[in-house]
């Protein structure tokens, strides 16, 4: 009786050194093998190098994203008998749709599973944000999160132990070895928690620009292609946009400081600066957006165009606001109790001119600075540290203008921040181009 040949990752490791496509075969043993502590991270290191120097094919891609995805559990979500819809961003600063947009369309009877992360780096991480809110429990089980699915179309959640494990284990060791920078490893890393969402569709926010991971708008697009492959190889509906990260969305980077613009965005508040520009505006109208084409996917409106009205009148009814705080209530939050900054300065502009362009990376690196965001998984986050911008690109300043509000809990930090935001918010004397929010969409 023959038995079968042991497994050997340095074969799988030459073939994609040497651009010879895997089998969905080899793709499945290696990633199982890993998981179950049978390769050692030198030789994934390897692997994961040759994927960044080489590539990896559609096929491959896709093979990967399911293997990770098998790697733990996934969530069962058949009984709830709703389309499935979610929204996955690429990470942006000051973004904070999700908590917009979902509690909308939930409104609207689509099921909305946000499986969220944390922030890393110069991004802000959605459940950094909901964790700002005093009590709010982000590690639900999946029984209770089905249930509050259930009852309300929308619950918070983030990913556990179980789901996708391969991915948590890759993904610490790419952060050390250099390997981040693949758009095949990026792709399998989201998809594979999108999947085990038991999802019916998906839309994708993908961003590109200063204040995004990725920089330029071809990069972009790159992504976004391959993320929709991935999820049309499964069977599912994905709509993806390609969104400007330029600037910073909103009015405020930071955790409590972005629900707080979340709660005033969903009281149909606004936000009008001292020229007349209204500082809500792209976050506010990118939410509706994006949620007109998860209700799009979900068949609850004919075409884009009556799912973006619907939308919008389920913002302004206050639907989708007491969605937001039921959901804040079941998840132990207690939004009466957001917490504000101790310590605020001001930061006045020098010059006359334009508003022509926001250093974006360098602002989320300041945020960082301040307990905003972390540098690595296990830095503190000060849930009311961060700041506010006064104006958008394109709006006229004059000296002593307030540019920028800090917000901290340290009166010392703060003002070190100070000179360092207003280098990164650069005023020009010509007036720039109007500032384009949505590049373009993939169907």
């Amino acid at each position: 009786m023959s038995s079968s040949l042991p497994f050997l990752p340095v074969e799988i490791i030459k073939k994609t050194r040497d651009r010879i496509p895997l089998s969905t075969e080899d793709i499945h043993s290696l990633i199982d093998h890993y998981t179950k502590g049978a390769i050692p991270d030198y030789q994934m290191s390897a692997w994961l190098m040759a994927v960044v120097l080489k590539g990896l094919t559609h096929q491959e891609t896709y093979a990967l994203t399911k293997a990770m995805l098998h790697s733990g559990s996934t969530l069962d979500l058949k009984s709830i008998h709703k389309p499935k819809i979610d929204k996955h961003s690429t990470g942006g600063i000051g973004d904070k749709t999700s908590l917009i947009l979902g509690p909308i369309v939930a409104a609207c009877g689509v099921a909305v599973p946000m499986m969220s992360g944390r922030g890393l780096g110069h991004t802000g991480g959605t459940l950094d944000k909901l964790e700002s809110i005093p009590g709010f429990n982000t590690q639900l089980d999946h029984l209770t999160f089905k249930k509050i699915l259930s009852q309300h179309g929308i619950s918070f959640i983030g990913q556990t132990k179980d789901i996708c494990p391969a991915d948590k284990k890759m993904y610490s060791l790419r952060d050390v070895t250099g390997t981040v920078e693949s758009v095949e490893l990026i792709s399998a890393s989201i998809m594979s928690k999108k999947l085990a969402e038991d999802l019916d569709g998906l839309v994708l926010d993908v961003k590109f620009g200063s204040g995004a991971f990725m920089k330029t708008f071809e990069a972009a697009k790159t992504l976004a292609q391959s993320l929709q492959t991935i999820g049309k190889s499964d069977g599912k509906k994905v709509t993806a946009l390609l969104t400007n990260m330029n600037q910073p969305l909103g009015a405020y980077i930071g955790n409590s400081l972005e629900i707080q613009e979340c709660l005033e965005i969903l009281s149909g508040q606004t936000l009008i600066n001292s020229v007349g520009t209204d500082l809500y505006e792209d976050t506010r109208e990118l939410s509706l957006i994006l949620a007109a084409h998860m209700i799009n996917l979900a068949g609850k409106a004919e075409n884009i165009t009556s799912a973006y009205h619907l939308a919008k009148q389920t913002l302004l009814s206050g639907q989708a606001l007491r969605v937001f705080e039921d959901v804040c209530q079941w998840q132990g939050g207690h939004l009466s109790r957001l917490p504000k900054a101790t310590y605020s300065i001001e930061v006045k502009a020098k010059k006359t001119g334009y508003v022509t362009k926001f250093n974006g990376e360098e602002i989320g690196m300041l945020a960082i600075k301040l307990g905003a965001g972390r540098a690595k998984v296990t830095d503190s986050i000060i849930p009311t540290s961060g700041f506010q911008l006064h104006f958008k690109i394109g709006d006229p300043v004059k000296p002593e203008d307030t540019l920028c509000t800090i917000y901290g809990e340290s009166e010392e930090l703060i003002e070190s921040v100070g000179e360092s935001l207003l280098t990164n918010v650069v005023i020009e004397k010509n007036k720039p181009m109007p500032f384009e929010l949505i590049k373009e969409i993939l169907y």
